[in-house]
C-alpha cells in the first residue's frame, strides 16, 4: 500500500561520497511511478537544490526539491552558501550532522561544528536563521542534541523539521517532544529506520514511530524515510513496510495521509 500524493522531505541519493541505492533520476522516476508528489533529496557534504531543479524538468509530473546541510564541504554555518541553496529553490537548511560537535563527541571525536555555545545559538547562525525566515524555507535540526534543538527552536523560525528526534545523536525523549510541542510550533520526522549500535546496518524504527505518534500525535509527525543507504531497502519498498506495518496497528488512512502527504506539503508550501 502507498499513500497517493506522498511528500518525502528526506532521502540521500547519488552522486555521493559514499555508495547510495539511486541517483536524482532514478528517485523522480520512482516517485513519478508510486504517485508521489514531492521528493527532497538530501546530502550531507553537497547542495542540492542545482540537482532536483535538474531532476524535476528531466522527469515531469513529480516536484524534487533539495537544500544545502551546513557541514563543512559547503563552508560549514555560510551564509553564502544559504543563499545560493535558497535562491535554487532549495527548500530546506538542515543545521550540520556527520561534523556537528555534537555528533563527533558521540564518535569519541573532538571538534565538529557549533551551533549553541554558552546556552546560546552562534552569531553566524542567527543570521542564516533569518535568511531561512525570509525564504518561508523549512530550518531541519540535523544532528544536534536535544538540549541544543530547544535552544534553536526558540530563535523563531516558521518552519522547522525536527530531524529523527530518537536518533542516538539526538536523543529526545518523548516527554522532551512533548513539552517542545506544547511551547512551538515544530514537527517531528519519523524516519523508516536508523543505524543500529555497534551493528553497522539499519534497524527499523517501526515500533518507536508508533510510540511517537501516539503519544506526541499524528498532527506534529511527519513521516519520511531517510533512505538511500544500500543497507536499507530501495526508497518504495520503505513506504510500503512503513504504510502496511502501521495500518493494522490502528492507524487509519486519513492519518497517514495527514504524516506522508498533507503535514510535509504544507511545510514545502504546496498546500494552503
Amino acid at each position: 500500500m502507498i499513500i497517493p500524493g506522498l511528500v518525502e522531505l528526506h532521502v540521500h541519493t547519488a552522486p555521493d561520497v559514499r555508495v547510495r541505492s539511486c541517483d536524482d533520476l532514478e528517485l523522480a522516476r520512482e516517485a513519478k511511478r508510486i504517485g508521489a508528489r514531492a521528493v527532497v533529496i538530501k546530502s550531507h557534504h553537497m547542495l542540492t537544490a542545482d540537482r532536483a531543479l535538474v531532476a524535476r524538468s528531466a522527469v515531469p509530473g513529480v516536484e524534487v526539491f533539495g537544500g544545502v546541510t551546513l557541514n563543512p564541504s559547503v563552508g560549514g554555518l555560510n551564509p553564502a552558501a544559504v543563499e545560493v541553496s535558497l535562491k535554487l529553490g532549495g527548500k530546506i537548511v538542515w543545521l550540520p550532522t556527520l561534523f556537528a560537535a555534537r555528533h563527533r563527541a558521540m564518535e569519541g571525536k573532538s571538534g565538529g561544528i557549533v551551533v549553541v555555545e554558552n546556552g546560546r545559538v552562534v552569531p553566524v547562525a542567527r543570521e542564516i536563521f533569518q535568511q531561512i525566515a525570509a525564504a518561508d524555507a523549512i530550518l531541519g535540526t540535523g544532528h544536534q542534541s536535544a538540549a541544543e534543538i530547544r535552544i534553536v527552536v526558540a530563535e523563531g523560525v516558521k518552519r522547522i523539521l525536527i530531524n529523527h528526534p530518537e536518533h542516538a545523536v539526538v536523543g529526545m525523549s518523548i516527554e522532551a517532544q512533548q513539552e517542545l510541542r506544547r511551547e512551538f510550533p515544530v514537527y517531528f520526522e519519523r524516519c523508516y529506520a536508523q543505524p543500529g549500535p555497534g551493528t553497522g546496518s539499519y534497524v527499523s524504527n517501526a515500533e518507536v514511530n508508533l510510540r511517537a505518534i501516539e503519544r506526541v500525535g499524528v498532527e506534529s509527525t511527519v513521516l519520511a524515510t531517510d533512505a538511500g543507504q544500500v543497507e536499507n531497502p530501495p526508497w518504495a519498498e520503505c513506504w510500503e513496510r512503513t504504510f502496511d506495518w502501521l495500518t493494522p496497528r490502528g492507524v487509519s488512512e486519513a492519518d497517514l495521509r495527514r504524516m506522508a502527504a498533507e503535514t510535509p506539503g504544507r511545510l514545502l508550501g504546496l498546500n494552503p
